[in-house]
C-alpha cells in the first residue's frame, strides 16, 4: 500500500477544505473550469454503500445508496431498460406476458462465477452499451416493444441490501440480505414506459408509468418506493462512478461476477478515457500534446477503460493497492481533457472504500 499521508496530498486537501466539502454536493458556478483538484469521493467505507459520482471540470461529488433504484430507464430514442449491477440484480425472461400468473424463484438467475455464464442474459452486458439482441449483448430486458403482446414478464432476483457487517481492516463486506424476488413486465406508454410488478405469489400487480427526461442518460425507479429517485446527475455534470459492480470475468468461460472499488466513465453522456502507463509517460510530465486522440475510440462503447485496472486484487497474504504505474487521460463532455491517477484506495487506517484521486487539466 502507499504511505500516506504524503506531504503535499496533506496540503492539497487542507487548501481544497475551504473551497468544497465532500458530505454534501459542492457549488460551483457554472462558468468556472477546474484545473485540477485532490479528491476524496464518498464511496462510504469498507460496505462501499454509494455509488459516488464525480464531475472533473467543477469538482462537484454526488454520492447517492447504491440499493435506492432498480431499474434505469433509457432516455434516448430507444426503449430500454436496465438493471442495478452495483446489488447483483439479475432477470430472466419468462414465455407469459400474464403477471397474473403465479411464478417461482430460480437459484440460477443470480450473479456469480459458476452460477451465471454471460450468455444466460441474465444481466445486462457491462460495457454499458444498451443494444443487443441478448444472450449477454445489451440490456438483459429486451427492447421494450411498441406491441404489447410481445412484451414479455420478467423473473427478478433483486440482488443484496448494503451489508452492515464491519471487515477487517483493507479488507470489504457489500452483500447483505438478499432482498428477494419479484416478477416485472414493461410496456411502452406514448415515448415514455410503464412498469408492472408484483410479488412472484401475487395474481394482481402495481403498475407505474416513468417520463423520459433528455437531461439525463436514464430515469431511476425504485419498486420499493414505487417512485421515480434521483441517482446519476445530468448526463453532462458527471464524468466518473465509483461503485461496486457486475462485470464479466473469464474462469474457462465468461461468467458474471461481482467487483468493489469499480470505476467506470460517462459512456453515455460522452466521456471518453484511455490508459498510459508510466513507462511510456510520467504523470508529471504528460502535457496535451501528448494526447493521442484515436486511444479514446474504445472508451466510445465501453464504461470500463478504469473499471478495476487501477487497483491490485490482492491474494490469500496480500491485500489489494493502488497500481503507481498507470494513470487515465480523460475528455469531458464539454471538451476539457484531464489526467487523472489514483493515490490511494483505503484511509490512513487502513480502511477501504475510500479512494483519493488527483487530476490536473491539459491546456
Amino acid at each position: 500500500m502507499m504511505n500516506k499521508p504524503f506531504l503535499f496530498l496533506s496540503i492539497a486537501l487542507l487548501t481544497l477544505a475551504s473551497c468544497s466539502n465532500d458530505d454534501e454536493t459542492a457549488t460551483v458556478a457554472e462558468t468556472s473550469t477546474s484545473t485540477g483538484a485532490i479528491k476524496q469521493p464518498l464511496v462510504g467505507g469498507p460496505n462501499q454503500p454509494n455509488q459516488a459520482f464525480l464531475d472533473l471540470s467543477t469538482e462537484t461529488t454526488t454520492a447517492v445508496n447504491r440499493a435506492t433504484w432498480d431499474f434505469g430507464f433509457s432516455s434516448g430514442t430507444d426503449f430500454r431498460v436496465t438493471i442495478n449491477g452495483a446489488i447483483k440484480m439479475a432477470v430472466k425472461q419468462l414465455a407469459t406476458t400474464d403477471m397474473s400468473l403465479v411464478q417461482t424463484s430460480d437459484a440460477n438467475v443470480a450473479v456469480g462465477a459458476g452460477t451465471n455464464p454471460s450468455s444466460n442474459g441474465y444481466c445486462d452486458n457491462p460495457t454499458g452499451v444498451l443494444e443487443g439482441a441478448g444472450g449477454g449483448i445489451g440490456t438483459a430486458i429486451a427492447e421494450v416493444s411498441a406491441t404489447d403482446s410481445e412484451n414479455k414478464v420478467y423473473l427478478v432476483n433483486l440482488g443484496y441490501a448494503v451489508s452492515t457487517t464491519s471487515p477487517s481492516a483493507g479488507s470489504v463486506s457489500i452483500d447483505g440480505e438478499a432482498r428477494g424476488w419479484k416478477k416485472v413486465r414493461f410496456l411502452r406508454n406514448g415515448n415514455g414506459y410503464k412498469i408492472q410488478y408484483a410479488d412472484l405469489e401475487s395474481v394482481t400487480f402495481t403498475e407505474k408509468t416513468v417520463t423520459k427526461d433528455p437531461d439525463f442518460n436514464l430515469t431511476f425507479f425504485s419498486m420499493t418506493s414505487g417512485t421515480t429517485v434521483a441517482v446519476e446527475p445530468q448526463k453532462t455534470k458527471w464524468d466518473v462512478c465509483f461503485t461496486t459492480f457486475t462485470n464479466y470475468v473469464n474462469f474457462g468461460t465468461e461468467v458474471t461476477y461481482g467487483y468493489s472499488d469499480f470505476i467506470t466513465t460517462n459512456m453515455k453522456g460522452g466521456t471518453k478515457a484511455y490508459q498510459v502507463l508510466t513507462s511510456e509517460f510520467t504523470y508529471d510530465i504528460f502535457t496535451k500534446t501528448n494526447i493521442v486522440e484515436a486511444n479514446f475510440t474504445t472508451s466510445v462503447t465501453d464504461q470500463r477503460i478504469i473499471g478495476s485496472n487501477w487497483r491490485n486484487g490482492g491474494g490469500p497474504s496480500t491485500l489489494p493497492s493502488v497500481k503507481t504505474d498507470r494513470f487515465y487521460v480523460i475528455k469531458d463532455v464539454n471538451g476539457n481533457y484531464y489526467k487523472v491517477k489514483f493515490l490511494a484506495m483505503t484511509n490512513d487506517a487502513g480502511v477501504r472504500g475510500n479512494p483519493t484521486i488527483q487530476y490536473a487539466i491539459l491546456n
